[in-house]
């Protein structure tokens, strides 16, 4: 039997009952405390927004506690592991490796976890990004990581984001990928599916403005 591209990360792995705890040891196990806490708030943020907005809790939360499970994979190590597996590598993620890593957490959900709910699947390889007629739990998962970001200090899309939500899940997810094209000559990539979605948003933004003023 031949053995998988993710075989070498995940030797003496052991899926145990309760999800947190296997994640937990996954992460650990290869040094990945910080990445571990930053799942552990982003799922409970998930939760949050998914009791807020009438989503599936329990479909976000698994998406949100998979989502960086790839941190064990080492960013240079992440394009080789992906065209292993016979992903799509675009041109933005081989330039820029580390974005591939939502794609990679999904394979590793579904490899290491079990996870064949292509919900979960599509929450985790698009949480980074987000993409086209994302779903209620892409856009929960997506925001989520946004809000409880990994980085030292208060991200600067944040008042905007948090204010947004009062209006939509997608209003949220709109601010970020705003934010992202007005930095975009200052990022190493603007992923397609960032722009995708983005596109798809604003359409959908116009056209909820003209349907509005044709009632008025």
């Amino acid at each position: 039997m031949t053995s998988s591209p993710l075989s070498p990360y995940l030797r003496d792995f052991e899926r145990l009952a309760d999800l947190e705890t296997s994640v937990h040891s996954l992460l650990s196990s290869h040094g990945q405390e910080a990445t571990f806490h930053h799942v552990k708030a982003v799922a409970q943020k998930a939760a949050e927004l998914a009791e807020r907005f009438s989503g599936n809790v329990e479909e976000v939360s698994a998406a949100a506690w998979l989502h960086d499970i790839s941190a064990i994979i080492p960013n240079r190590e992440r394009i080789a592991v992906a065209q292993g597996l016979r992903l799509e590598v675009l041109p933005e993620e081989a330039d820029f490796p580390m974005i591939i890593h939502q794609k990679l957490s999904a394979a590793l959900a579904e490899e290491a976890f079990g996870v064949t709910s292509q919900a979960v699947l599509s929450a985790i390889s698009c949480h980074t990004t987000l993409k086209a007629n994302a779903s209620k739990s892409d856009h929960i998962v997506f925001v989520a990581d946004k809000i409880a970001w990994d980085q030292a200090g208060t991200p600067p899309y944040l008042p905007d984001l948090l204010v947004a939500l009062e209006a939509s899940i997608e209003a949220a997810s709109l601010v970020y990928l705003d934010y992202l094209w007005e930095m975009r000559a200052r990022l190493k990539v603007l992923h397609p599916w960032a722009k995708a979605a983005r596109e798809a948003l604003r359409a959908d933004v116009s056209k909820l403005q003209t349907d509005k003023s044709l009632r008025f």
